[in-house]
């Protein structure tokens, strides 16, 4: 692609969204030549420190753009139902080989809670990722914050010594549960099920995926049987196993307060999220040289509040219950997704930090803002969505994203976000808003083989020869042919003589 100019200034005071880009309809790929793509974003704009606003008004074809985008994002139910199919026979397969388990009656009593962007109905693309929480029921806990994380990882202990299953998962002091325990035992006991575990339609298999330090789960990986075309398997879709403690004796001092929805969901919702349990995941910051108390550690989860709050996010009961009272707030979350992972898959290095948490937080925070209903009408999304998407661009300008729970943890503070990653976030996002969204735009079908029908053969009428007439010109030709071909004779004569 050739060089862009320079950004242009926008006012931050502006409620229009901004307007695609000249390029937008001449066919070009904006991101064709990654490395002066990453040199412009790298350097930045003279207007980068500036406030993220929708000044300009959206044009035609960025509004066709959004709208046609995020219908091709919906999920199909044929794609649902294969996948859907598989995962509940492997997760009512595994509970209940879990609680016929004697070697460790710990994880008898568990029970299953369905999570990530699928049973939120957010799922884009494909139907090939799904979360699920084993809750674990626990003695009564305490747990003590660790310092320099702002309230997400904590160290849980025992209020009392016990006798119970749980003290297998103890350390030393036989009253802080490890983290690294409960996960190497749930790692052993799902792989022993697997290793006998048949898939149903036995089209394919469930494989273990290698694990990894940071990870809460114990990923699994559907894939199919190996075809005489393809040498080998492919992969359809993964399960992401988290064991986690249920706590039911309050909300830690850092997220008491609850989430700001008083305006959106009302009081009453918040108080009613407060009074529910928490769940403590094994997950580890990631730090390098950690202490043993940080690879101990436990960070704390909301993720069925945040299910919850998507689920019923209306202003009003009865947002979404009709053809009528239907809104867009999903369909601008899936479009930022995309937007992301987008950016994420062009820029795997530059944007390693990124995840779609990110994406999420910043969704619950414009909805806490622009609360009513009536702003988020089917026929407002093109705007809706700029509307996140500058919310998304300001966050990584100012390098403020509270958490939307522990609002004093900034996802975009240094030590989590480089400096360096959230700048090329920053303009990744503004370059994107000014060319017209190109990693919105669904790829060119490659072309068919055959274009045209099989040629279908006629049979070839025989005629009588003609007489062959030759012109003038022909006439000539021949005659210098027979003087060229006489002088060749002549010669060869007098060179055997």
């Amino acid at each position: 692609m050739a060089k862009t100019t320079p950004l242009k200034k926008i006012r931050a005071d502006s409620e229009e969204a901004p307007d695609a880009s000249p390029h937008e309809g001449d066919g070009m790929n904006p991101l064709s030549d990654t490395k002066l793509r990453k040199r412009q974003i790298c350097k930045g704009s003279p207007g980068a420190q500036q406030k993220a606003g929708d000044a300009l008004p959206i044009s035609t074809m960025l509004d066709r753009l959004i709208r046609q985008r995020s219908r091709d994002l919906r999920l199909r139910n044929i794609a649902r139902q294969s996948a859907v199919s598989l995962v509940n026979s492997l997760i009512e397969d595994l509970v209940k080989f879990l609680k016929a388990n004697e070697e460790h009656p710990f994880f008898r009593d568990i029970s299953v809670l369905n999570s990530g962007s699928y049973y939120e109905r957010v799922k884009i693309h494909k139907p090939n990722e799904f979360d699920i929480i084993l809750k674990i029921k626990t003695p009564q806990l305490t747990w003590t914050e660790l310092e320099d994380y702002k309230g997400l990882f904590y160290r849980v202990s025992l209020c009392r010594p016990t006798r119970a299953e749980i003290r297998y998962f103890l350390l030393e002091d036989e009253r802080t549960i490890s983290s690294t325990k409960v996960m190497k035992d749930i790692h052993r006991l799902v792989h022993k099920f697997i290793s006998t575990y048949e898939v149903p339609a036995g089209a394919g298999q469930w494989v273990i995926c290698r694990k990894r330090i940071n990870s809460p789960a114990v990923t699994l990986a559907f894939k199919k049987h190996k075809n005489k075309d393809i040498e080998e398997e492919e992969e359809e879709l993964s399960v992401d196993i988290v064991p986690a403690l249920e706590v039911s004796q309050g909300w830690p001092a850092a997220a008491r307060t609850g989430p700001d929805v008083d305006k959106w969901l009302g009081k009453k919702a918040r108080q009613k999220f407060v009074s529910r349990p928490i769940y403590f995941v094994p997950k580890r910051p990631k730090c390098r040289n950690l202490s043993d108390t940080e690879k101990e550690s436990w960070r704390i989860s909301f993720s069925h509040i945040e299910k919850e709050m998507i689920t019923f996010h209306g202003n009003k009961k009865t947002c979404c219950e009709g053809k009528k009272n239907q809104c867009c707030r999903k369909l601008c979350l899936r479009l930022l997704k995309c937007l992301s992972e987008g950016l994420k898959n062009t820029y795997p290095k530059e944007l390693e930090p990124l995840c779609s948490y990110h994406v999420k937080t910043v969704f619950f925070h414009n909805l806490s803002q622009r609360f009513e209903d009536s702003l988020w009408t089917p026929g407002q999304i093109s705007h809706c969505f700029m509307r996140l998407l500058a919310d998304f661009e300001q966050a990584a300008q100012t390098g403020s994203l509270p958490h939307f729970f522990v609002p004093q943890c900034n996802f975009f503070s240094p030590a989590t976000f480089p400096k360096r990653s959230l700048l090329f976030l920053t303009n990744s996002l503004k370059e994107q808003r000014e060319l017209g969204l190109p990693l919105l735009r669904a790829p060119s079908p490659a072309p068919a083989l055959c274009l045209a029908p099989p040629l279908q053969l006629q049979p070839v009428e025989t005629q009588s020869p003609q007489p062959v007439t030759l012109r003038k010109f022909d006439t000539k030709a021949m005659i210098y042919v027979m003087i060229f071909m006489s002088c060749i004779a002549f010669l060869i004569v007098y060179m055997l003589m």
